[in-house]
């Protein structure tokens, strides 16, 4: 071989060593971001944890605010407020009721026709009106004569559409949600703390939304009476209640969260010598703002949490309800394009807080195509990420999974909580009395009621996996032996019709009909 034909050869190897070295390097490379992606997940799924011996710490914690917040104001980050609903729907009511949903910019209004047959609403009708924007800052009088006014009108067509006894009734019963901060004062009266939402009327501050309400249609010429004003939460109870006489709680699981609970008079020490004609009471937990230690909090709920609108509030909420889910999820995404080129370029909304809705992780966890394509669409189209691999696609289905397991156990956690606090977990509970030992033979046996928890809210209904994992939790932490006494039920509208149940169960006629 002559000089040239070596030099060439030479050459040729050098160059084969560089791009085999230059392969390789990218190889390695390509690893390590890997790696590194997966070190963001493993970090992830460990702070996340939620075996059962902490979701029973978790449910310890839950019924110990649960009794701070009744033995005193302030004394628990739970606050525990009383309703005065002291007389569940029955099955029993008959009759013709009305419900009006006031929430938002728009407001329902529904008529409910019962026939005292348990589980069978004869007949329900609902018309959604919307309330014209000048009002939403105007004063509480003419926001309030819009709103008797609209009602009066749906009033008005009873007699077109409903025949009997009840219709001809002049005096008419209505169940008022009002999910707007109030301070209650007896079931009929409470006075507004704040608006929230589009509203801002200054002159209805303090002022008793009953009576506002109740003045109103006085002044229409409808002769109804507000029997009840209650939250969507207690409604949801009602409803539950009207249903299955064994519910004994009821928990909204969806944008935002909130519980209440049938509880004992004479465990809410705050309320000292409170009476009811039935010994108990409902009572709104406003479990959103619950916290323990026990909590398996991570860096990306530390940072939701002071980026948001009410940091250091709400931290509860904050992991398990559909506000927030999807912002976590942004976060860990985020942090996992900042380790790893692999999910570069993003858009800027990767960066922008709560621009990922819930909504979209349930898609890609629920994303059952091979090829997993509609994760790979929504990462394009909504975080701006496109050409993404479909290993690095199960990834991202990885993180919605941890983040939605760690959701519905910990609200699993809660539900448990509540049912130990009045004694139907098997345990006893703080209060105690939940179980009854010895049988009949005196061989000290546990007797276990049932208990049925109603639900609602579209994290639970529409998320089958979120659903699941919070069904299997709730098994889980009461063991084989008491699982099968406890039934979640999902439950519907609690705010319009649990409203018009209420006010069937508080009034005179249903009075006279138990009778």
């Amino acid at each position: 071989m002559g000089k040239v034909g070596f030099g060439m050869a030479v050459g040729i190897a050098v160059v084969t060593c560089t791009v085999a070295a230059a392969v390789v390097g990218k190889r390695l490379r390509s690893r390590r971001k890997w790696r590194r992606m997966v070190g963001v997940l493993m970090e992830l799924e460990e702070a996340c944890g939620t075996p059962v011996s902490r979701l029973r710490q978790v449910v310890d914690a839950m019924a110990v605010e649960m009794h701070a917040g009744l033995a005193s104001e302030g004394g628990s980050k739970l606050r525990m407020l009383l309703t005065f609903v002291d007389k569940l729907p029955t099955g029993c009511e008959k009759g013709i009721y009305y419900g009006l949903d006031l929430g938002g910019t728009n407001f329902r209004v529904l008529r409910v026709h019962l026939e005292g047959r348990r589980s069978n609403i004869l007949r329900h009708e609902i018309e959604l009106m919307p309330i014209p924007q000048h009002l939403l800052t105007g004063t509480c009088e003419d926001l309030f004569d819009f709103i008797a006014s609209s009602l009066k009108r749906f009033v008005d067509d009873e007699g077109k559409n409903d025949s009997g006894p009840s219709s001809t009734l002049s005096r008419r019963e209505l169940g008022f949600t009002f999910s707007f901060p109030v301070r209650q004062k007896s079931l009929t009266s409470g006075f507004l703390l704040k608006w929230t939402k589009a509203f801002s009327i200054r002159d209805m501050n303090g002022k008793d939304v009953s009576e506002l309400l109740q003045q109103a249609m006085t002044r229409v010429g409808l002769d109804m009476r507000v029997a009840a004003l209650v939250n969507d939460t207690v409604g949801t109870l009602a409803v539950g209640h009207y249903n299955d006489e064994d519910t004994v709680a009821a928990v909204i699981i969806g944008t935002g969260t909130n519980a209440c609970y049938l509880e004992r008079a004479d465990a809410i020490i705050k309320c000292q010598g409170l009476l009811t004609a039935s010994g108990s009471m409902v009572v709104n937990m406003e479990w959103g703002n619950f916290w323990s230690s026990h909590l398996p909090r991570t860096r990306y709920d530390i940072e939701l949490d002071s980026e948001s609108r009410n940091p250091n509030d709400q931290g509860f909420e904050k992991m398990i309800s559909g506000m927030y889910l999807g912002d976590i999820a942004r976060r860990v995404i985020l942090r996992m394009s900042q380790e790893s080129d692999i999910l570069r370029p993003a858009s800027s909304r990767l960066s922008t807080a709560f621009s990922f809705g819930t909504q979209l992780l349930a898609a890609m966890h629920q994303d059952d195509t091979p090829d997993l394509r509609e994760v790979a669409r929504i990462l394009k189209d909504e975080l701006g990420i496109p050409d993404v691999s479909l290993k690095v696609r199960k990834l991202i289905v990885h993180v919605c999974d941890i983040i939605t397991r760690r959701a519905a156990r910990l609200a699993a956690a809660g539900i448990v909580g509540i049912l130990k606090k009045i004694g139907r977990d098997g345990s006893g509970g703080v209060a105690g009395g939940g179980r009854v030992k010895g049988g009949p033979s005196g061989s000290g046996a546990i007797i276990m009621r049932r208990s049925v928890v109603a639900i609602e809210g579209g994290l639970y209904t529409g998320y089958t996996f979120f659903r699941e994992y919070l069904n299997e939790a709730v098994a889980e932490i009461l063991g084989e032996e008491f699982a099968p006494y406890v039934t979640l039920q999902v439950t519907e509208d609690g705010s319009g019709i649990g409203a018009a149940l209420l006010a069937a169960s508080q009034s005179s006629v249903a009075a006279a009909v138990d009778r």
